[in-house]
């Protein structure tokens, strides 16, 4: 008999990725979205497809996800976001592993395929992205705010197959996403009581440039490698000048 799992996904305006993903996750026994309020159609049109939509605030990632963690009936979740597509194979492997009589895991890695402005990217930190998207719920929680990662107290096995992230809808689209990325980082550094200084404005983006665009060899990735290592550089900057506006009370 095989063992029941539950997709998990958190929502804001994804209307556009919602059909895609349910079709993805139909071999689920449940889907849950915990959306947060919405604007577009994204509710609707999940809970015309059959998904338990529940509502929530958000205040940060892990949050978000952890109150999402709650509402699987099942112990075995699939916590994928809308714009990773997940293929035939990994789905067969995703229930193969699970059900496996020898399965001494409370969670999976997989590897993901990054894709920007229509092109994969190969370099610049990417090639070696991957992240738990399969796990048992009674061994695991998220942590982090932003960048937010599973913390679990069993051992974490790796998955053969991976699937595509398609994390770019359009130049404004990817912009948001990180200019929100930055807010959320630089009200952490406020209650921890980091001021910025010259090192956080000019050291730190200028390290993170070189980091992404020369040392993992975003350059080899051609325009879109420059581009994605100059908006990521700039986001921190963005990180720190909220940081510096939030000391002076400016919005």
């Amino acid at each position: 008999m095989s063992l029941k799992i539950t997709a998990l996904a958190i929502t804001y305006n994804e209307e556009a990725h919602v059909k895609r993903y349910v079709e993805n996750l139909s071999f689920a026994d449940e889907i849950i979205f915990v959306d947060s309020y919405s604007s577009d159609n994204t509710v609707a049109l999940a809970e015309s497809l059959g998904v338990k939509v529940y509502q929530n605030e958000f205040q940060d990632f892990s949050s978000q996800r952890n109150f999402a963690i709650t509402k699987a009936s099942n112990d075995w979740v699939l916590f994928f976001d809308l714009d990773e597509i997940i293929n035939s194979n990994l789905k067969k492997e995703i229930v193969q592993r699970i059900n496996e009589t020898t399965n001494n895991k409370a969670a999976f890695l997989i590897k993901r395929h990054y894709y920007f402005m229509g092109k994969i990217i190969k370099f610049g930190g990417w090639q070696s992205d991957k992240a738990i998207r399969v796990f048992n719920k009674n061994f695991c929680h998220y942590q982090g705010l932003v960048h937010e990662s599973v913390v679990t107290t069993g051992s974490v096995g790796e998955l053969k197959n991976a699937l595509d992230h398609f994390s770019y809808k359009s130049f404004d689209n990817y912009n948001d996403k990180l200019n929100l990325y930055s807010k959320l980082q630089a009200e952490h550094l406020y209650e921890k009581g980091i001021k910025p200084n010259f090192y956080h404005f000019f050291i730190r983006p200028s390290y993170r440039f070189l980091w992404q665009y020369f040392f993992r060899l975003g350059i080899l990735d051609g325009k879109e490698g420059f581009i994605l290592a100059y908006i990521h550089s700039f986001s921190v900057f963005k990180r720190y000048l909220q940081l510096w506006m939030r000391y002076r009370k400016i919005d």
